[in-house]
């Protein structure tokens, strides 16, 4: 019997069941994953083992015992820092240790304090307060909190998804090295399949009707290297194996083929279907960046966030622009959307200067922004009602709703925006974009906001659309498997301020894609390794020093 048991547990809010029918063994000292997405029942689970809620059927035990509620065996880190804002680092560590250890002396609770401080990272902050702290900051400090308290078991309640891509990969290896020194049992819920296979002994899928599904082991040696793990035979074929069972259980979108475009013609100039977008338009260098400065005033004199961005995208092309927070990848964006003033240089578009925003150029943001009093189909139509203008209302009706059921909203674009989960609203803000027959589609880190399964979901939906369309596709992400998904050439800038581009990986994978045919692709991994290999080089805020050449990765 594992230091954890659940028997037949089931979880009901109402009548509305949220676990069903879990038998869980969780063996001493094993690093357990739980890996599931948004509605799986993860959270209501890590309160069940740390005795926040009772089932309401089943057994649960620890170490044999009933749990019964909450204890300091059971140590927990949320997804939300919850610290003391008056308290420093070290008091904020403190307060834990006080609470658990009442009769420790105080030299023993400063010692015990520092060393845990020390484990992750803080003690050059171990004075400063936690508005002070960045976010990836803040939860060492909670994670230092939680192990300070010695609990045996260790329970992380997707403790790294509020951080950005990079803090979330560096922090999850620390992770991984803590747990490794202190050989606590530790059980993560996540909806991130790398870190997953980074962390875990064994993973179990939580399947969307909130029963436990496959259990994969991860048999890879420790300690797991990030780059390394890139050529790792057994990695891919994990990844491959998890990612694969988790679409099957979980996407289960089918997009409507039931309409075909009417034959109306947007204000913009492009032909009514835009797989004929093409024509009349030119082919090479049909948006240029040329020379492209963005400077702002401060107080201290003028700061040059881009620098000689210089970049000729073809007609039909599909761009990732990728790099570190603060890198400037959203201002060029802006910039060609016409939201944002060129300091010096230009952009043009199909010959003509880009000067202010233009529904020729249709911008997808992270918030898809709706009228949330308004229809799916309503907040489409706004946008096509302008574009249209010389379309009957019957064949405007046409366009809104041919997007909204590519884009798998046959069924609910009469519900109302405030009626939709977030995936379902930038379902909407995907199709009001596709659907104004953009020459330029921007798309500002569409899916950041999403859970790992929705955001596949979206990017094979985006895929779909954009076959059929062949727009040409500017899209922000700090993904490198959405960026190499979706592109032809991945764009990769240097950090700021100065910002500009570093490389070019131009990306030869076939088309139409799908990431399950892709994670089996044999040069898929090559591309993931340039880009990898790139974030890591300007990780530690690099500065490049001279403009470096642009090589491209071919299929051999």
């Amino acid at each position: 019997m594992g230091i954890l048991t659940f028997e037949g547990v089931s979880k009901s809010y109402g009548d509305t069941p949220v676990l069903k029918d879990i038998d869980l063994d969780v063996a001493e000292g094993e690093f357990l994953v739980l890996l599931g997405f948004s509605g799986t029942g993860k959270t209501t689970l890590i309160n069940l083992m740390a005795g926040l809620e009772s089932p309401t059927s089943g057994k649960i035990a620890f170490r044999g015992k009933p749990v019964t509620g909450p204890g300091p065996e059971r140590g927990v880190i949320f997804q939300s820092y919850s610290l003391m804002p008056w308290l420093t680092v070290s008091g904020n560590v403190r307060l834990a240790v006080d609470t658990v250890f009442p009769k420790m002396s105080g030299k023993d609770k400063d010692a015990k304090v520092a060393h845990y401080v020390k484990m992750v990272g803080l003690s050059h902050a171990a004075q400063r307060r936690p508005a002070e702290l960045s976010g990836g900051m803040r939860q060492r400090v909670n994670v230092a909190r939680a192990l300070a308290m010695n609990p045996e078991l260790l329970l992380l309640d997707e403790p790294l998804s509020a951080l950005d891509a990079l803090t979330r990969a560096n922090l999850a290896d620390e992770i991984e090295a803590i747990w490794t020194q202190e050989k606590q049992t530790c059980v993560l819920i996540t909806n991130d399949v790398d870190e997953a296979i980074v962390l875990a002994d064994r993973i179990i899928a939580l399947r969307p009707d909130g029963t436990l599904g496959r259990e994969f082991k991860v048999a890879i040696p420790r300690p797991r290297e990030r780059g390394e793990m890139n050529h790792h035979d057994g990695f891919k074929r994990l990844r491959a194996d998890v990612t694969r069972y988790l679409m099957d259980a979980g996407i289960t979108a089918a997009t409507a083929d039931t309409r075909s475009l009417p034959n109306v013609t947007p204000i913009h100039g492009v032909p009514k279907a835009q797989k004929d977008a093409s024509e009349g338009l030119i082919d090479e260098r049909f948006l240029d960046f040329s020379q492209l400065h963005k400077v702002y005033p401060t107080p201290k004199g003028p700061l040059t966030v881009v620098e000689d961005f210089d970049l000729k995208v073809n007609r039909g092309e599909f761009i990732s622009l990728i790099g570190h927070s603060g890198c400037g990848k959203s201002t060029v964006l802006t910039m060609a959307a016409g939201l944002n003033d060129i300091s010096k240089g230009a952009i043009k578009l199909d010959g003509r200067h880009v000067m202010g925003a233009d529904p020729e150029r249709a911008v997808v943001f992270q918030s898809p922004s709706l009228f949330p009093w308004l229809t799916a189909k309503e907040n489409v139509a706004i946008g096509v009602d302008k574009v249209y203008p010389a379309a009957s209302r019957a064949e405007r009706q046409e366009v809104v709703e041919y997007y909204l059921e590519r884009v798998g909203l046959g069924n609910a674009m009469d519900k109302s925006a405030n009626e939709l989960s977030n995936g379902m609203k930038q379902r909407v803000g995907i199709a009001r974009a596709f659907a104004l027959s953009p020459k330029l589609l921007l798309l500002d880190e569409p899916f950041g906001m999403l859970d790992s399964l929705t955001r596949w979901e979206l990017q094979e939906v985006l895929m779909e659309v954009w076959d059929r369309t062949k727009v040409t596709a500017i899209c922000v992400t700090h993904d490198v498997d959405e960026a190499i998904l979706l592109a032809d050439r991945v764009v990769m800038m240097t950090n700021g301020p100065q910002a500009t581009i570093g490389r070019i990986v131009d990306v030869d994978l076939p088309r139409p894609r799908t990431r399950k045919a892709l994670l089996e692709h044999p040069d898929y991994y090559l591309y993931r390794e340039q880009v990898l290999n790139f974030l890591e080089e300007y990780e530690h805020g690099a500065r490049p020093k001279s403009q470096p050449a642009r090589p491209a990765v071919a299929a051999e």
